[in-house]
């Protein structure tokens, strides 16, 4: 049996195209958009929505498909990893600010009725753009989801929402720029613990819900991160992803809370290929200088007969390449209907701690120079530390890892 890595024609094309598109319209406003945080490139959002409504998304939203009367495997999320990859190769702030379903849009593609996928999800293919976001950290709660503290309570036909959210990626974009939602999750029950834990679809406008803060941020600032206050916030009761009854998470299957969190092993391994974009950016620009210089990569030889800077390329080159597997091997489960917890998070993990590490070594590599602000190297090394914090730090990936593969529980493993 012979494995075979090679893309596809059709995702070749979409690559090459969106690797143009990267370069020459995103790469060059990455600089001002990084100094203008907050600010949205309403030019770049309202082309890349034009695309997707054209349909040079439409492998991204397809199933699978049939040729000559057979059902050909879809590649779908192999394909919004590649894509992904080359529009964060551009610039993550800006790619993180395009309009799209997000991680709110994803937990109803998860877990969502088909009535709540057509009323919900039919807005991302509108007129205008629009943004979903999800809702999970707290103050108190951050990796830790048992102790949320943010409460529903049913009253008569609606959900009512108290509580506090932090760190909600593009919420101001998904709550105030455009008619989109936030997927906040919430306790129906306090003392279920993870059991009670329920997620919410609060949609734009929604009565007592409030923007509270907008940070500042190290880095990916075109990228909006805000804070939400729910004060006796009036939902539809038909808002409720999934049944509103509190179950054993044990004997809930995919309808409980693992079912919500199922939302991340298709999510996680997009983070992933965000940070191999970013990682990817760096390591090219290096690559470039060196041979600018004169300064030759002489593969094939022994690491003893290489020069610390020849060992420190293949070094980053070697990571980049494993963590690029891991995210393929991930989303090609994920194609082929196989669940891919432990995969999404090794990639994750893989993923997030190289790109950390390419970055810093880049910057290393061209001194003063890319210390300073004449390059975009020092903007990639803080845009890149994010993909090892969120959607779970780069320890809980590990956490996540060594309880599949030991096949301990969280009692056991913590």
């Amino acid at each position: 049996m012979t494995i075979d890595f090679e893309l596809s024609p059709k995702i070749k094309g979409t690559q090459k195209m969106l690797g143009m598109f990267a370069e020459q319209a995103v790469r060059p406003q990455a600089r001002k958009y990084d100094e203008e945080e907050h600010e949205k490139p309403w030019d770049l959002l309202n082309m890349v929505h034009g695309f997707m409504k054209g349909g040079v998304g439409g492998a991204m939203s397809g199933g699978d498909k049939k040729e000559g009367g057979e059902k050909k495997r879809s590649e779908r999320q192999l394909t919004t990893a590649v894509t992904v990859e080359e529009i964060f190769w551009g610039d993550a702030g800006i790619a993180l600010a395009f309009p799209g379903q997000g991680l709110g849009g994803a937990a109803v593609q998860a877990t969502g009725s088909p009535e709540q996928k057509e009323q919900f999800l039919a807005r991302f293919s509108g007129e205008k753009p629009v943004w979903g976001a999800m809702a999970i950290t707290e103050p108190e709660a951050g990796s830790d989801t048992a102790n949320l503290r943010t409460t529903a309570v049913k009253d008569g036909n609606e959900w009512v929402l108290n509580g506090e959210k932090i760190f909600v990626t593009s919420g101001k974009s998904a709550l105030e720029d455009s008619d989109g939602f936030v997927v906040v999750w919430a306790t129906v029950d306090p003392k279920a613990g993870r059991a009670g834990i329920k997620p919410f679809i609060v949609e734009h406008g929604a009565p007592g819900m409030e923007i509270t803060k907008i940070e500042d941020k190290m880095g990916i600032r075109c990228s909006d991160t805000v804070s939400l206050s729910f004060m006796d916030c009036r939902i539809p009761e038909a808002n409720i992803l999934g049944s509103a009854e509190v179950v054993d998470p044990k004997k809930a299957g995919e309808k409980g809370f693992k079912g919500v969190l199922a939302t991340f092993d298709a999510t996680r391994p997009m983070v992933a290929a965000m940070a191999i974009g970013v990682g990817r950016a760096a390591l090219d620009y290096v690559k470039q200088a060196l041979a600018d210089e004169g300064v030759e990569v002489r593969y094939g030889i022994s690491p003893a007969n290489m020069t610390a800077i020849e060992r420190d390329v293949c070094d980053m080159e070697a990571n980049l390449k494993a963590a690029r597997l891991l995210t393929w091997r991930a989303v090609w489960m994920l194609d082929g209907g196989v669940r891919n917890s432990l995969e999404a998070s090794m990639a994750k993990a893989k993923a997030g701690l190289a790109v950390t590490q390419i970055t810093a070594k880049c910057v290393e590599l061209m001194g003063p120079l890319g210390y300073s602000r004449q390059l975009l190297l020092e903007k990639w090394m803080r845009d890149a530390k994010i993909n090892d914090i969120f959607e779970g730090t780069g320890q809980i990936q590990m956490l996540i890892t060594a309880r599949n593969v030991l096949g301990f529980g969280r009692d056991k493993l913590k």
